[in-house]
């Protein structure tokens, strides 16, 4: 039986899909940017807190990072709406599937993001943390200014491959029922019976998106071997 492909429902579907597109930057922005950020304290905790921080960091890096990132989604969009009305005692807080699924993204990515940051901070040498010390600055101080500038260089093609892995981490969202691309781009496959040709669309934009990224974090490599 040969498969007749028909792409005709491609482009009046595009605004629909462009509305799916959005939520997945959204998440993708968002879970970044504050992934990145928790990362980096979690990553400063590990090292330079004292033990008992650190291992309550390294457990939080270790739980989230052992876990599936479709069971943190379950988690947040089906639990955290429980134990908050058990807390406020409002019986009818809810808590939106955007909301869940940004900060079981946050949650995950984090953790991941904590390991690389930690491992660019390690990458510049001991001598530089001395060296801030010995002119009067403080220990955040030194990792403001001297230590993180440096290890920015180094971590940053890591940083992109994990965020080119978040945008495809993204499409596990549907199991909440939230509209992100892929999960628009089925939508309208069903719709129209061409589940099929939709599926092969939403691939190719990944495909592209991605493959930018790849192509962004090799020239990034190819610089940094340059400047040594």
């Amino acid at each position: 039986m040969n498969y007749e492909f028909d792409w005709g429902g491609i482009v009046p579907a595009l605004p629909y899909l462009a509305q799916g597109m959005q939520t997945t930057l959204i998440l993708v922005v968002v879970g970044m940017t504050l992934g990145i950020s928790l990362g980096c304290v979690l990553a400063i905790l590990r090292i330079f807190a004292p033990k008992p921080i650190a291992k309550l960091a390294a457990g939080y890096v270790n739980f989230f990072r052992s876990m599936p990132l479709i069971l943190t989604i379950f988690w947040m969009f089906f639990l955290m709406p429980i134990v908050l009305r058990a807390i406020t005692g409002n019986p009818y807080l809810s808590v939106g599937a955007m909301y869940s699924a940004i900060v079981a993204l946050v949650l995950a990515e984090s953790a991941y993001y904590c390991e690389i940051i930690r491992a660019g901070i390690n990458s510049v040498r001991s001598g530089q943390m001395a060296a801030g010390k010995a002119i009067g600055m403080t220990t955040l101080q030194c990792l403001r200014w001297v230590v993180l500038p440096q290890a920015l260089k180094n971590m940053t093609p890591a940083l992109i491959n994990q965020s080119i892995g978040l945008l495809k981490d993204t499409s596990l969202v549907y199991v909440i029922s939230l509209n992100d691309f892929l999960g628009a781009a089925g939508q309208m496959g069903l719709r129209n019976g061409q589940l099929v040709e939709f599926y092969l669309f939403s691939a190719a934009v990944y495909l592209v998106i991605c493959s930018a990224g790849v192509a962004l974090v090799n020239h990034l490599q190819k610089k940094n071997k340059q400047a040594f």
